[in-house]
């Protein structure tokens, strides 16, 4: 149902269920990180009437996670870039996930960072303030478009990709090694991310 987006890296659909509409993606090696985009796969939708707190989390110093609420995605508004640079979770904010998901995460390590979604009814996600230093936007239908256009195909090839050994070797045909794609696929992400008209100089 969610996918996720950070700057040089792949996506991100490798979400973990909670349980009680609570979900999270796992950000390693935090460090660096600017940007994050946070999106509807367009598998399945949003119930009627809900939508999806977006919470970016770090361990504390007591051994806690800290949250900072970022903003939230719905079916009319399945796409949202976060700044994350700025952004300083307050342990003393209250938590808004169970205690089963906290305990799952007792180890995180102070280079991680989680990102959770929280799914309720819209009108009680309509009253939350998000920080001011997240700049929280949504993605312009272009950037969406080609964000959506380049996972598609490198998904669509991945699928293709066997080992040497599995196939015999047809000389009449061309191959490309699926790293080359995956460069590709990287840079492009980062670029777009960067600067959403960058494709106009190519």
């Amino acid at each position: 149902m969610f996918g996720l987006l950070a700057s040089g890296r792949l996506v991100d659909t490798n979400i973990q269920d909670a349980g009680g509409g609570q979900f999270y993606f796992t950000l390693e090696q935090v460090e660096g990180l600017n940007h994050i985009v946070v999106f509807l796969t367009g598998q399945v939708p949003f119930s009627e009437g809900f939508a999806g707190g977006i919470y970016f989390g770090v361990s504390t110093d007591l051994g806690g996670i800290a949250w900072q609420y970022l903003g939230f995605i719905s079916n009319e508004k399945p796409s949202a870039i976060f700044k994350i640079s700025n952004v300083k979770p307050s342990p003393s904010a209250a938590n808004p996930f169970g205690e089963a998901m906290m305990a799952s995460l007792e180890d995180m390590s102070s280079t991680t960072a989680l990102v959770g979604i929280l799914v309720e009814p819209a009108a009680h996600i309509a009253q939350l303030t998000p920080a001011s230093n997240t700049q929280a936007t949504s993605m312009d239908s272009f950037t969406e478009f080609s964000t959506k256009m380049v996972e598609n195909f490198f998904n669509y090839a991945s699928s293709f990709a066997v080992l040497p050994a599995q196939t015999p070797i047809n000389p009449m045909e061309n191959y490309v090694p699926l790293s080359v794609l995956q460069s590709w696929y990287e840079t492009f992400a980062r670029r777009l991310q960067a600067n959403p008209n960058y494709w106009k100089t190519l």
